[in-house]
């Protein structure tokens, strides 16, 4: 696991599992690097990563290296993105997607 800031992990197929049961709230962003609207969203969400709520991450799973992770979420678009409590998916959106409706939907819990 490598860590571009302190709430944002890239994770994969090994510690996926993990990494979600360990944190109670992880927006996982499922991308690729040659996905130009991932691209943006990733920016746009670097830019308000202080507005993220207190304990809260972003884990970024590259759907080309981690294809199984992709087919289980049922990716098929990307940026997609899902809102996980406790280690389960609540919430999920396609598309880019602005960080205020990301963080206010993170915030309800």
């Amino acid at each position: 696991m490598t860590t571009t800031s302190e709430r944002i992990v890239d994770l994969d197929e090994d510690n996926f599992d993990h990494f979600l049961s360990k944190n109670r709230m992880v927006l996982v962003d499922f991308w690729a690097g040659w996905c130009m609207p991932c691209q943006m969203q990733t920016r746009m969400i670097m830019g308000k990563i202080d507005k993220m709520p207190p304990g809260a991450f972003v884990a970024k799973v590259d759907v080309d290296m981690n294809p199984s992770l992709a087919a289980r979420y049922n990716v098929r678009g990307i940026p997609q993105m899902f809102l996980f409590i406790d280690g389960k998916p609540v919430k999920g959106w396609t598309g880019v997607t602005q960080v205020s409706e990301l963080f206010a939907e993170m915030k309800r819990y």
